[in-house]
């Protein structure tokens, strides 16, 4: 009587520990998901029951009860904390309506209207000031933590945190189209975009599961038929095989890691659109730059105004500048504008009535016929499309030709600024093993060439036209092998047809494009490409934990199912083998979030 009150108490507890096992192996039988890891524990756990061994079963159910509860524990841990470093969308916005400010929802907001940004606010919407200013906590979008300084006319991203004063700002871009917004939609999509590693895996899963479910009823049954061993001795040896034979250390582990590394990445400024671009992050050897807004600031200044013979005033070759350059909206167009302004020679009042003619030559120049006069402004390319004689002079700057009714002018020297610490990211990038580096431009030899040797690139290409770069990158791509891979950066539009064809394609985020951003794989936040280093190095930390995970749990798997099958093992080992090795590669995966 005392024995069957023992074995109720104890089929009660089973019923107890294990019943949200249970009715997930229902539930999946019904959806015909057979083989996973509640099937394999409810069938061991039966079979232990049918040869007598309640404890056993009972203790399976428990320890596998507390594994899963655990785990899912440190899962829960490390998607909060991802979840911390993303919760950077703001909750309302404080609209200016007549004399009034009202709380409104950021997603009501229209481009245009005007807001007031206070004191620990975060700013609602991408904008510009147009009162006041202010120290600015750009850190959970840059990764910087140094505060950031803007003024009235600067730019300033949605997400960041108003640190000094209280502002007001004009929105330029809706909720949708916000930087917060796509930095939220890049990681949440990210873990989509499967990588090699966790594609293998699953396949690998989707096989394993029945091989081993065949192996086990083949140890169970064999032996007894053949060899005549009793039934029992074999059927607890194949149920020991069923317990350890559960792939879920690597099912949970592996995409927790890249999601992790996801997290560390966004963390710093970088933005991963999925782990299998931050696993080609780990291959990555070849890195392939454009000049403007990538090496250098994209800030163009005049440095020199340079008169053929034929001129003897400055101010003649500037005010047909001034006239050539009035309608571009090109960065260098409007340096000279600005150089204009300030000597006074911009007020000549452009009239649309006296333009006969207007023509923007792509990676040429403009073409213009105003009142009469036909003027040429743009590089040397143009005034050799046109035939015109010009004087070349070999120094670091882009040079803006000009040509009034087919007679030089001279020329308009522009200067760009190199950003800062260039030189030590091209020599941080050589000693993560990056062994090539390669700059691309539409500038002139001589810019390229003295730009390449300030900052040490060994190889560059000048006077590129849009679709040069791309097959200079196809050309250089043709010489890798399989395992190594080719990265682009750039940040303009016309680097976003080079930016998709790389093998990792990476873009600005602060200064760069909509279609260079839209583009690609990685984004920079703050624009700057020492963010490269950093990003392999997180890329390969985050690949060592996945193989670190990878070999520990089949190692151990290997050897417990093979003492299983030699009868040297019990269900405790088991139970171990399958639930803790589990939990010790989520724990392990954690360790990718304490990356610094």
């Amino acid at each position: 009587m005392s024995e069957v009150f023992s074995i109720l108490l104890m089929m009660i507890a089973y019923f107890l520990v294990g019943y949200n096992v249970l009715f997930n192996a229902i539930r999946n039988l019904v959806k015909g998901s057979l083989l996973d890891e509640n099937f394999l524990m409810t069938i061991a756990t039966i079979g232990a029951i049918a040869i007598g061994e309640y404890p056993e079963a009972v203790g399976v159910m428990l320890f596998y009860g507390i594994g899963e509860y655990l785990e899912s524990k440190a899962l829960a841990k490390s998607r909060k904390n991802i979840e911390a470093l993303m919760n950077i969308k703001p909750e309302i916005a404080n609209l200016i309506v007549g004399n009034e400010i009202v709380e409104v929802d950021p997603n009501t907001v229209k481009i245009g209207d005007k807001l007031v940004v206070k004191v620990g606010e975060k700013v609602p919407l991408d904008g510009k000031i147009i009162k006041g200013e202010s120290l600015f906590d750009t850190s959970a979008i840059t990764g910087e933590s140094v505060y950031r300084s803007s003024k009235v006319g600067d730019q300033i991203l949605s997400g960041v945190i108003n640190q000094k004063s209280v502002i007001t700002m004009e929105v330029l871009k809706t909720m949708k189209d916000s930087t917060v917004s796509k930095i939220l939609d890049m990681v949440e999509n990210a873990t989509s975009k499967k990588s090699k590693t966790e594609n293998f895996i699953t396949v690998f899963a989707k096989y394993y599961t029945p091989i081993v479910v065949i192996l086990a009823l083949a140890l169970s049954f064999i032996p007894p038929v053949l060899l005549g061993e009793p039934v029992g001795k074999w059927l607890y040896r194949g149920l020991i095989f069923l317990v350890v034979s559960c792939p879920c250390a690597l099912v949970l582990s592996i995409p927790l890691s890249y999601f992790s590394g996801i997290g560390v990445c966004s963390r710093n400024g970088i933005l991963v659109k999925g782990s299998n671009y931050l696993e080609a992050l780990k291959y990555v050897d070849t890195v392939v730059m454009d000049k403007t807004g990538t090496i250098t600031k994209g800030i163009f200044e005049v440095s020199d105004v340079v008169l053929s013979s034929e001129v003897s005033n400055a101010e003649d070759i500037l005010r047909y500048a001034c006239i050539s350059e009035a309608r571009s909206t090109h960065p260098i167009a409007l340096s000279i504008l600005e150089y204009c302004k300030n000597k006074c020679i911009s007020n000549i009042d452009v009239e649309d009535g006296k333009i006969e003619k207007y023509e923007e030559i792509p990676s040429n120049g403009i073409k213009m016929l105003y009142d009469g006069v036909e003027m040429l402004a743009g590089n040397k390319r143009m005034m050799e499309n046109f035939n015109i004689q010009y004087i070349e002079r070999n120094n670091a700057s882009t040079k803006v030709h000009i040509a009034v009714n087919k007679t030089y002018y001279g020329c308009i020297e522009i200067s760009d600024e190199l950003k800062e610490g260039m030189k030590d990211t091209i020599s941080n990038m050589k000693e993560i093993g990056i062994k090539e580096i390669v700059m691309l431009t539409g500038d002139s030899e001589p810019v390229a060439k003295e730009i390449s040797k300030l900052v040490g690139i060994d190889t560059y290409y000048s006077n590129l036209l849009p679709n040069d770069k791309v097959d200079i990158l196809e050309r250089i791509m043709s010489k890798k092998n399989r395992n190594t891979k080719v990265a682009f950066i750039g940040d303009g539009i016309n680097d976003a047809p080079v930016i998709a064809r790389a093998d990792v394609g990476i873009s600005m985020g602060g200064m760069g494009s909509d279609a260079a951003i839209e583009a690609s794989d990685v984004v920079f936040m703050t624009d700057e490409i020492s963010k490269l280093p950093l990003s392999v190095r997180i890329a390969r930390h985050t690949g060592k934990i996945v193989w670190q995970n990878i070999v520990f749990a089949l190692s151990v798997k290997i050897v417990v199912l093979a003492l299983s099958a030699l009868g040297l093992t019990n269900m405790w080992v088991a139970i171990f083998s399958d639930v803790g090795v589990a939990l010790l590669a989520v724990l392990n995966s954690l360790r990718v979030l304490k990356y610094k």
